[in-house]
């Protein structure tokens, strides 16, 4: 069964694929303004606490339920369901998971097509086609069309290709080049007059706010959301990889991969937004706080671009090539939620599933653009703070209260004959038992 709906052939292309489901431009925009609003290394010191503390252990109860039923969410969480009711709540947890996700992509494939278009701007002034890059920079329901589609045809045409030769094979590309261009691109704007003060709010701690509760919800919020947590792909990798690996460290290499991808990006967009605020770019709204989400992407930082001269053009063209792969690496993990379903549980192959369901999530995505003002706001607000939380909080559920405790022993043990005397058992199923679930309502009532 694994070979035929195919496995992971390395770590290193786990490792690849998983960090790059984690590493969105959520990561890239979101942390680094949210530890900036939040006591900069107060936030900082905050999250990487929790991340480990409690993001953690939810992303194992992902991959551990993923590897041992080695099937899609829905029929992984029905696998380790005794019961009636029990298998009845883990179909609605699966589809309600398979939904989200696919809201989720549709409002990413937005976002996304902005990034290409930003990457093919430098591009188009390079070649003088002045014109043409007027038009890849406004907001458009054409331009917004056109690249929405383009990105979800390489998300799809990625997902075809299977797991070896799609999933891992591009992810096993992508992701060393974005780390290879973050540390480029922050080499290069620290150097730039300005960045001191970026660092500063970066790294300077105000410990004084490290008791605030908003900070310990924004931080905690940060964390889950980060590691890509509750929408199913992390269960979905999971079955993907051998019974021979060691679950417990890939989970934490994957956890330090992404947490720290998303500090690195905090060296990066901090101190570029001091140097666009010393070259005359406003970074900070109505309100007083630091502009982030979107608007700091394509308004903020291609403003900072336009005011370094020539270099400015090879700068812009780096860091949306950067954007780009950040939104590719995540697409590919969530298309394959609704396709591992398709595939599995309704005898699709594989080609014509990815090309379907990519189709449907594009046409949602079309609709929010000739809708945008009314819809894409409320898909973001329902999928990411509604849904993703309590499917987070339900996945704990699953793996703490109604899978047997010895089984979930017995599938670590396999790769990992020694786990019962290490202290990630003494200590995991105590917290995703207790403190997860509390720790993600009280996000989620936040």
């Amino acid at each position: 069964m694994a070979s035929a709906r195919g496995e992971f052939s390395s770590r290193f292309g786990f490792l690849m694929a998983a960090s790059g489901s984690a590493v969105g431009l959520g990561n890239i925009w979101g942390f680094p303004t949210n530890a900036a609003s939040n006591g900069g290394a107060a936030f900082l010191f905050t999250y990487l606490i929790l991340a480990f503390a409690l993001a953690y252990p939810a992303l194992m109860a992902e991959l551990i339920i993923g590897r041992h039923a080695r099937a899609n969410a829905v029929t992984a969480l029905r696998s380790i369901s005794p019961g009636q009711k029990s298998r009845l709540l883990a179909t609605t947890v699966g589809f309600v998971g398979i939904l989200t996700v696919s809201f989720i992509l549709s409002f990413y494939a937005i976002v996304s097509g902005w990034m290409i278009a930003f990457f093919f701007d430098p591009i188009a002034r390079i070649l003088g086609m002045d014109g043409l890059a007027q038009w890849l920079t406004e907001d458009a329901v054409l331009r917004n069309s056109l690249f929405v589609v383009l990105f979800m045809v390489f998300t799809m045409y990625i997902i075809s290709a299977g797991v070896k030769d799609g999933i891992e094979k591009w992810a096993s590309r992508l992701m060393p080049s974005l780390i290879v261009i973050l540390a480029l691109l922050i080499l290069y704007v620290i150097t730039l007059p300005g960045a001191g003060d970026g660092l500063r709010a970066y790294l300077v701690p105000d410990f004084s706010r490290i008791a605030d509760p908003a900070l310990l919800v924004d931080a905690m919020g940060q964390a889950f959301f980060s590691l890509s947590l509750g929408v199913g792909t992390m269960l979905v990798y999971g079955s993907y990889i051998s019974k021979k690996e060691n679950l417990p460290t890939i989970g934490s290499l994957v956890a330090l991969l992404d947490v720290g991808i998303a500090v690195l990006a905090g060296m990066l967009i901090l101190p570029a937004m001091y140097v666009a605020l010393n070259n005359g770019v406003q970074i900070f709204d109505e309100s007083g706080g630091l502009i982030a989400g979107p608007g700091l992407i394509v308004s903020v930082l291609p403003a900072l671009f336009n005011t370094m001269g020539a270099v400015g053009v090879f700068v812009a063209f780096a860091f949306f090539a950067l954007m780009t792969i950040a939104s590719l690496t995540s697409s590919i993990s969530m298309l394959e939620v609704p396709v591992a379903y398709g595939v599995e549980h309704h005898g699709l192959e594989r080609r014509k599933a990815a090309i379907a369901i990519g189709s449907i999530v594009t046409l949602v995505s079309l609709v929010i653009v000739f809708n945008f003002d009314p819809l894409f706001d409320l898909v973001v607000t329902y999928t990411t703070e509604v849904s993703q939380p309590l499917l987070g909080f339900s996945f704990c559920i699953f793996v703490a209260w109604i899978w047997k405790r010895n089984d979930i022993l017995e599938e670590i043990k396999q790769g990992c004959p020694e786990v019962e005397s290490g202290l990630f058992w003494k200590i995991w199923p105590f917290y995703v038992k207790f403190i997860c679930p509390v720790a993600i309502l009280v996000v989620y009532f936040q």
